[in-house]
């Protein structure tokens, strides 16, 4: 349980110290945006499979009994993440977390501002029903709240960078965009090529667990 706790910790202390203390903003003006991101992610999937390998050795506390409806709301709620997690990455979005550079969102925000930090608080919220151990609530409500806390945190700090007028202009349903409806629509298919991929074969492949089997037996 040490472990597990210790770390969730760092998990989160890295993906807030690092704009907390200005050391992201000096790190992309000395090597990049494109290399900071790219460094940064690595970073994040090592300390992410570092959280998942230690919560799966973690005590077992139980605090429901598995039941089959529980199976069905991760199988329902990933699509939306899925899709709202590519389209976030893949278009610009200076309003929040992004892969792409650029000063005009693209058509993803005309859904929401925050479509990657939504995507995690949607995956995190349908894991905890089919999850129901003491580790499991924790990793995943501690997400749920990581994510839920950055969206307003995110609106702050695009508000100062970009000043309220360009904010408000650029957070308008109706506002520019630097891509349109069909950008969309094909991010909408990458992010349901991606769930279908993740849950016939990337899930049970990368974490051991095959969801598909819960709808049968009740739970994972």
């Amino acid at each position: 349980m040490i472990e597990f706790a210790t770390a969730l910790l760092v998990f989160l202390l890295a993906h807030t110290l690092p704009a907390r203390l200005g050391a992201k903003a000096r790190l992309v003006a000395r090597i990049g945006r494109g290399p900071y991101l790219a460094l940064y992610s690595l970073l994040s999937i090592a300390l992410l499979a570092w959280l998942i390998d230690a919560a799966r050795r973690a005590p077992y506390v139980a605090l429901w009994d598995p039941a089959p409806w529980q199976a069905h709301v991760p199988l329902a709620a990933m699509p939306i993440a899925f899709v709202l997690l590519v389209a976030g990455l893949a278009q610009p979005n200076p309003l929040s977390v992004s892969l792409r550079g650029g000063e005009v969102p693209g058509a993803i925000v005309s859904v929401t501002r925050h479509p990657v930090l939504w995507a995690f608080l949607i995956w995190a919220l349908a894991h905890v029903p089919p999850n129901g151990d003491l580790v499991a609530v924790v990793l995943f409500g501690a997400m749920a709240a990581f994510a839920a806390a950055g969206i307003p945190l995110l609106d702050s700090r695009a508000r100062r960078r970009l000043g309220e007028e360009r904010w408000r202009t650029l957070a308008a349903r109706g506002g520019p965009r630097s891509s349109g409806r069909g950008a969309l629509v094909a991010a909408a298919l990458g992010g349901l090529a991606a769930y279908g991929w993740f849950v016939l074969r990337g899930h049970a492949l990368l974490l051991g667990v095959d969801p598909t089997p819960w709808l049968g037996t009740g739970g994972p």
